[in-house]
């Protein structure tokens, strides 16, 4: 089996996180969703730092483990860069991963004495620009990872369309050079990323920047090395030369809340040709339409995604499986029978990505209703019905319409 690895999530001390975003909890999380390597996320906060120390041993591989535990930690955090270039506020967020708790207490130490705030959040905030941030971390150990995160996100990304640049060389300065991979974000797939061209050589990877346990793993990276194979200088290695990637697991990004542009308020969805026929101005209240990550894309496009998609790494876009379930069902995912439903997957199947994904599906076909197995079935071949998100309102994925339930339907299977 591949490994598979979600580098950026928060922990209990982000803003807006769950409190139950402990290491034990992620442990087991991780065990559950069939994620191998998982990222630690906030280690610039003192109280989480001392927590990462205390409970995580070095394994002979590089990366971290909780005694007793399963999951393999990489050292992580997101951070926010709001500061001034060229006339302009910019707000970018970083991935920084780090290869050891020696070389993250030595940066904590860095931004402490230059009067950083490192205790007000787990995404900690810095006035500082992107490329000083990429050059602290790589100074100190060149085997740090630097990562812009969810890179078209309007407000908070490198190619934002509300604070961001129009190139790696304008953000990065110096750096650029050793920005060996961007973040999708949940409102682009690859493909979207594929139409700029100087992303052709960097990795493009997906990660789920996950506010609860609930969330890991709604978007992923699968590397072709086994669990047991894998080390922190293979991982490193194989970001930086952009190689050993299978494929990456998205969210659909229609789903993503920033996906198309429009306005909220005017219940418009602004696609590029609606955006080019109106002229980015709202038609109801004559407005600027919020933009979205699709037609920011358009802007920026210099390659075809024709041109790149025999060339490219691929990708497989899931529902998560409780989602999948309660669509199935008429019921809502959080609901206690799509947790029961849910319970009885990962006792026959192991973990959530293998039944997403590999398990055979006639072999669940005696314990489970006929239309989550139909759900399973379509999913895998992308046969969903969607709904763009636009202006912060999230999209919507569908397995089935009413009708198609109705002419599916036959007998039922059992339902625990």
């Amino acid at each position: 089996m591949p490994t598979i690895a979600d580098l950026h999530i928060h922990s209990k001390y982000s803003r807006a996180t769950s409190r139950d975003l402990d290491l034990e909890n992620l442990d087991k999380a991780a065990q559950r969703k069939g994620i191998d390597l998982l990222a630690t996320a906030d280690f610039t906060h003192p109280e989480w730092y001392a927590e990462l120390k205390s409970k995580l041993a070095l394994q002979p591989n590089g990366f971290y483990k909780l005694e007793g535990g399963k999951t393999m930690f990489v050292l992580s955090t997101e951070i926010a860069c709001i500061y001034k270039q060229d006339d302009k506020c910019r707000r970018i967020h970083l991935v920084v991963i780090c290869p050891t708790l020696e070389t993250v207490e030595k940066v904590n130490k860095i931004f402490e004495k230059k009067g950083l705030n490192l205790k007000s959040d787990g995404r900690p905030i810095f006035g500082i620009s992107a490329e000083d941030v990429a050059k602290i971390y790589l100074d100190a150990d060149p085997k740090c990872l630097i990562i812009p995160a969810h890179i078209w996100t309007p407000w908070f990304s490198l190619y934002g369309a509300k604070s961001g640049f129009d190139s790696m060389k304008q953000c990065f300065g110096k750096q650029a050079k050793n920005i060996y991979a961007i973040e999708t974000g949940l409102s682009s797939d690859p493909p979207m990323n594929w139409q700029i061209s100087e992303l052709n050589n960097r990795m493009i990877l997906s990660n789920s920047d996950a506010h609860s346990c609930e969330k890991l793993g709604r978007e992923a990276n699968v590397f072709d090395f086994k669990p047991d194979k894998i080390t922190y200088d293979k991982f490193y290695d194989s970001v930086k030369n952009n190689k050993n990637l299978l494929y990456t697991i998205e969210f659909y990004p229609e789903e993503g809340k920033y996906h198309a542009g429009g306005h909220r308020k005017c219940g418009i969805i602004a696609t590029p040709d609606v955006w080019k026929k109106n002229k980015g101005i709202c038609p109801k209240c004559n407005k600027p339409f919020v933009d979205g990550v699709m037609n920011r894309v358009a802007q920026l496009a210099d390659q075809t995604v024709k041109s790149q998609e025999k060339k490219r790494v691929p990708f497989k876009s899931i529902v998560p499986l409780k989602e999948l379930i309660g669509d199935a069902l008429d019921i809502g995912p959080d609901s206690k029978g799509v947790q029961k439903v849910y319970d009885k997957f990962l006792e026959v199947g192991r973990s959530e990505f293998n039944v997403l994904l590999w398990e055979d599906l006639a072999k669940l076909e005696e314990d489970f209703d006929p239309l989550i197995i139909e759900g399973l079935r379509r999913m895998r071949a992308g046969e969903v019905h969607v709904s763009p998100g636009y202006d912060g309102v999230f999209g919507t994925v569908k397995i089935f319409s009413k009708k198609e339930k109705e002419k599916i339907k036959g007998k039922q299977g059992k339902l625990f």
